[in-house]
C-alpha cells in the first residue's frame, strides 16, 4: 500500500505554515488534518459539484456518528454507533473506489448525550502504521489501536467518563505517542500513550470545570524542543511531549459561568487562538502569545472577544496569512485581523454550522448542518464562489487528500473530485 505521506506541514514559532511539496499529496491523519490546521494545499479539489458531476462515489455508512473522516494513502477511516447504542464501530473505506474494506465493532450501550452529539463523535487518528480510535461504552472511555487490516493491536482504558453532553474528544498522534485530552465533568487528565503498545507513558492532571472536546496540536520551534499545546476551560498549557512537564500555562478567567471549549486551538503569527462558549450563546475568544515560562496569564493575552454569538462555539478557526477566518454556529462567516481582532468582513451563509471550515488551495469550504457546502476565497473581501448541496445533513468536518474531498453526511461518506 502506498503511504501517501510524501509531504508534510509544520507549524513554527514564527506563525508560518511550512510545506514541503508532495509528489502525491499529504495525508489527513487526524481531526482537521495535518497538526489540526484545517489546511490542505491540494490543487485539484473541485469548487463546484453535483450529484452528476464531481461526486466520484458515495458509500452508505451504517449507524449514527459525527466522527470526521481521516485519510492515509488509499484508506479512509471513520467511526459510527448503532442506533440503539449497542455497539460502536470503526470503518475502513477504500479512498479511491468507496468500497468498505472492513469494519470492527466494540460493545456499548445507550447513555445520555446532548441531542446535537452522537455516541460516535470522536475522530480517529493514524500514523500510517495503526489507526487509533476512542470509544465510550456508556461508562468508560477506551482507546483502541487497529492495524490497516482491521486487527486489534491493543486496547487501553482511560477510566470512567461523566458529562452532560456525552463524549467527543479525539486523539492525535505525534512521534511515538498518542495524546488524549480527557476532560470531563469533575475530572480532567492529559494522557500520553505509547503508540505501539498502548501503555500509559505519562498522564498529567488538569484543573477540571466542564467536559471539553478540543484536540491538542504540536508547536515546533526551530532549534528548540517541540511543545504540546492543550486548551480547555482551565486555559492553555504547553507540555513537553516526552515527559508531560509543563512549560507554561495561561489561566482562563470568566466574568460569569465558566465556558467549555469544543473547538480546537490553532496557531498562526506567533499566536494561539482559542474559543469557548455554551448553548445559550455566551462566547469568549482569547488570543495569546505562545511561549514563556510558568504562569503567563498576566503577560500573554493579546486580544479577546466576549460578544455573544460572534465567534464559534463548536467550529474551529482557520488562519491564513494575516487573517483569522471563522464560521459560527448560527451560520455566519467572518474574517478578522489575526493580530488585533479587528473585523474585516462578516456574512450570513445560511443554516446552522457544526462542522469546522477547511481551507483548500486558497479557498474556504464551510458546510452547514443541512448539507449546504459554501466555497469562498480566504481573502480580506468576501465573494461566494459556489454553493453545493449534499442532499443530507452534515455535522462532521471534511477531510482532504490526493485532490479529493471527503464529506461524512448523515448516512453516506462522499468523495468529491475531478473525473479523469
Amino acid at each position: 500500500m502506498r503511504s501517501g505521506r510524501l509531504g508534510f506541514f509544520v507549524v513554527t514559532a514564527f506563525g508560518l505554515l511550512n510545506f514541503i511539496e508532495p509528489v502525491w499529496g499529504a495525508d489527513w491523519p487526524r481531526f482537521r488534518g495535518p497538526n489540526g490546521t484545517g489546511i490542505a494545499l491540494d490543487k485539484g479539489v473541485p469548487v463546484h459539484w453535483s450529484e452528476t458531476n464531481g461526486i466520484l462515489w458515495k458509500t452508505p455508512i451504517s449507524g449514527i456518528g459525527h466522527s470526521s473522516p481521516v485519510v492515509w494513502g488509499d484508506r479512509v477511516f471513520l467511526q459510527s454507533s448503532a442506533a440503539d447504542g449497542s455497539e460502536r464501530r470503526l470503518f475502513c473505506v477504500d479512498a479511491l473506489g468507496g468500497k468498505i474494506l472492513w469494519s470492527e465493532a466494540v460493545q456499548g450501550k445507550r447513555a445520555h448525550i446532548n441531542r446535537s452529539n452522537s455516541m460516535a463523535s470522536s475522530t480517529p487518528a493514524t500514523d500510517g502504521k495503526l489507526v487509533y480510535a476512542m470509544f465510550w461504552d456508556g461508562q468508560e472511555i477506551f482507546v483502541y489501536a487497529f492495524d490497516f487490516k482491521g486487527k486489534m493491536v491493543w486496547k487501553q482504558t482511560l477510566g470512567g467518563f461523566i458529562s452532560q453532553h456525552g463524549p467527543g474528544t479525539s486523539p492525535m498522534v505525534a512521534g511515538d505517542k498518542v495524546f488524549v485530552a480527557n476532560d470531563q465533568d469533575g475530572n480532567s487528565e492529559l494522557f500520553a500513550l505509547d503508540a505501539v503498545t498502548g501503555q500509559v507513558v505519562w498522564k498529567a492532571p488538569r484543573k477540571a470545570f466542564r467536559a471539553c472536546y478540543s484536540t491538542p496540536f504540536v508547536l515546533e520551534k526551530p532549534g528548540q524542543k517541540s511543545e504540546l499545546i492543550v486548551s480547555s476551560t482551565a486555559g492553555v498549557t504547553s507540555y513537553e511531549p516526552d515527559t508531560g512537564k509543563v512549560n507554561w500555562t495561561w489561566n482562563w478567567t470568566f466574568d460569569n459561568m465558566a465556558l467549555r471549549t469544543v473547538a480546537s486551538p490553532i496557531f498562526s503569527q506567533g499566536l494561539i487562538f482559542v474559543s469557548s462558549g455554551d448553548g445559550a450563546g455566551d462566547r469568549h475568544t482569547v488570543v495569546i502569545k505562545a511561549g514563556g515560562k510558568g504562569d503567563v496569564s498576566k503577560t500573554n493575552l493579546v486580544w479577546e472577544n466576549k460578544k455573544k454569538f460572534v465567534f464559534p462555539y463548536v467550529p474551529s478557526f482557520l488562519a491564513w496569512g494575516d487573517y483569522l477566518y471563522f464560521v459560527n454556529d448560527k451560520g455566519f462567516a467572518g474574517c478578522v485581523k489575526a493580530k488585533s481582532g479587528e473585523t474585516v468582513w462578516e456574512e450570513r451563509l445560511g443554516n446552522n454550522i457544526s462542522a469546522s471550515p477547511i481551507l483548500v488551495n486558497g479557498n474556504i469550504y464551510a458546510i452547514s448542518e443541512n448539507g449546504t457546502a459554501y466555497v469562498y476565497p480566504a481573502a480580506p473581501e468576501y465573494s461566494l464562489l459556489a454553493k453545493n448541496s449534499m442532499e443530507e445533513n452534515v455535522m462532521a468536518t471534511p477531510a482532504v487528500a490526493n485532490d479529493r474531498l471527503y464529506i461524512r453526511g448523515q448516512t453516506h461518506l462522499f468523495c468529491i473530485g475531478k473525473s479523469h
